[in-house]
Parts: structure tokens; C-alpha cells; sequence
């Protein structure tokens, strides 16, 4: 939620951002025919001054999409901003993308003159969650205790 904030921010001030979720890029950018047309789609990805990719780790991908991420974040490295959320450590991401050579250069592209914000709490959707079990439960007692009457 931060990352679209962010990106709702820069679009509000004027600035074009692209906003794609990790799996949803990565196997388009897989299902690409020919180097035309790969090299069309990656235009895609990377020709905005601002691109969030969201939910990079939660998934594990093959040495071909880590190669198609390094090619997207070297494209945009020092050149354009990215954003990129993630669930699991640089220190993971070899099971993220288990076999990929590229890792240890993709995170250092990554790491390199950028801000890192490491959030440590309870997710957002799970105390709605629980919030709204609890606000349920004690509609379902009102009920109960009405009927009991």
C-alpha cells in the first residue's frame, strides 16, 4: 500500500510511473515470441521515469526470470527510479531465484544509492481481518442474547 501511495504521489506531481506486480511482469515479459518483440515489452517496463514492481519473493521464479528482472533493474539503474517491494531479505533471494547467476549483481544494482525501508509489524490486512471477526462475533452475541430474551 505504501508503494502505490508513493506511486499516486509522483503521478499527482506530475511524473508517468507504471505500477506491475512481479509475477504478472515477468511472465509476460517470459511469453515474449521473438527478441523483437522481448525488446518491445521491456520498452514497456522500463521507459517509465518511475516503476513500482510489487511482491518481488513471494513467489520463487527460474534462472530465466531472474535474468528478465536483472534486465528490467539494469535498464533502469541510475537512469530511472524503481521501486520494488519484497517479503524476504537481499540475503534470500537465492531462494526467491534459486540457480540464477545474475542474484548477487541484481541486488547489488538494487542496494546501490537506494533508500531501503525495512517495515516490521503486523500486516495491515490482518488486523482488519481480526477486526472485523471481532466486530461479527459480537454482532452474532447481540443476536443471541436478543433472542434469548
Amino acid at each position: 500500500m505504501i508503494a502505490k501511495n508513493l506511486l499516486h504521489q509522483a503521478i499527482l506531481r506530475g511524473h508517468s510511473a507504471r505500477f506491475v506486480v512481479a509475477s504478472d511482469m515477468l511472465h509476460d515479459l517470459a511469453a515474449q515470441d521473438s527478441s523483437t518483440q522481448l525488446a518491445r515489452r521491456l520498452r514497456r517496463y522500463t521507459s517509465v521515469p518511475l516503476l513500482c514492481i510489487d511482491e518481488v519473493g513471494y513467489l520463487s521464479y527460474d534462472a530465466r526470470y531472474a535474468d528478465l528482472l536483472f534486465e528490467v533493474i539494469t535498464r533502469h539503474y541510475q537512469q530511472r527510479a524503481t521501486i520494488l517491494t519484497t517479503n524476504k531479505p537481499f540475503g534470500e533471494w537465492n531462494q526467491v531465484f534459486p540457480n540464477a547467476a545474475c542474484v548477487v549483481t541484481l541486488v547489488d544494482r538494487l542496494v546501490h544509492r537506494s533508500e531501503i525501508l525495512a517495515i516490521d509489524g503486523d500486516s495491515y490486512r490482518l488486523k482488519e481481518a481480526q477486526e472485523q471477526a471481532a466486530a461479527k462475533a459480537a454482532l452474532r452475541a447481540a443476536r443471541k442474547q436478543k433472542r434469548s430474551r
